[in-house]
């Protein structure tokens, strides 16, 4: 069974970083995707980041393109996102989440297991 833990949420105010880190429990970590996705208050889920199974290939929602970097360590079995430039419209609670193949990443649906979630909240 896996076990998705996420951590590093808080309080920050605005232009401020926080990182958040998942890490998996588990065999053959390197063998999935990974994702992180957020969701606000009121608001459906959404995508924000994505990364390959050997890390060789990322992607972000625009809304984040620039600011946010997604990066994994298969030794540890850890995926992170550090957050920068953070803005007011960035809090949510953010997730991650693992599938086995990288095709279709931005649809949270098609992945197989979740973490709880971490809550972030950026202050003006």
């Amino acid at each position: 069974q896996v076990q998705l833990v996420e951590s590093g949420g808080g309080l920050v105010q605005a232009g401020g970083s926080l990182r958040l880190s998942c890490a998996a429990s588990g065999r053959d970590f390197s063998t999935y995707a990974m994702g992180w996705f957020r969701q606000a208050p009121g608001k459906e889920r959404e995508f924000v980041a994505a990364i390959s199974r050997s890390g060789g290939y990322t992607d972000y929602a625009d809304s984040v393109k620039g600011r946010f970097t997604i990066s994994r360590d298969n030794t540890k079995n850890t995926v992170d996102l550090q957050m920068n430039s953070l803005k007011p419209e960035d809090t949510a609670v953010y997730y991650c989440a693992q599938k086995r193949s990288f095709m279709n990443y931005a649809y949270a649906h098609l992945y197989d297991y979740w973490g709880q979630g971490t809550q972030v909240t950026v202050s003006s």
